[in-house]
């Protein structure tokens, strides 16, 4: 599975996808797009975006999208770490065109 981190998103979950190719938008020089440019770049090159911005389904249409939207309730890798088997099991569920957030 191809997944991009959004800004915020703790880099230490990297660790736990070793099995899927894992980039972040700051490595492709995307941090500065808009959640709209981000998507644009991202759908066709990534399964799946992971973010921490709840509002993005409601700045963005989703509608008709081919990447998924997987979004975590905190920034905080100390709360999200113990909550990986959950992260990873959402990961592996989430299907194309799909924006699940997770509740921890």
């Amino acid at each position: 599975m191809r997944i991009l981190f959004d800004q915020g998103v703790p880099l230490p979950l990297r660790q736990h996808f070793s099995g899927h190719q894992v980039e972040t938008a700051f490595e492709l020089g995307w941090s500065r797009l808009t959640n709209g440019e981000l998507l644009a770049a991202a759908e066709g090159r990534f399964d799946v975006l992971v973010t921490t911005d709840k509002n993005l389904r409601h700045q963005q249409s989703l509608s008709g999208r081919k990447l998924a939207v997987l979004v975590l309730p905190t920034t905080s890798w100390p709360r999200l770490s113990a909550h990986v088997p959950g992260i990873a099991s959402a990961l592996a569920s989430v299907k194309p065109g799909e924006y699940l957030e997770l509740i921890l």
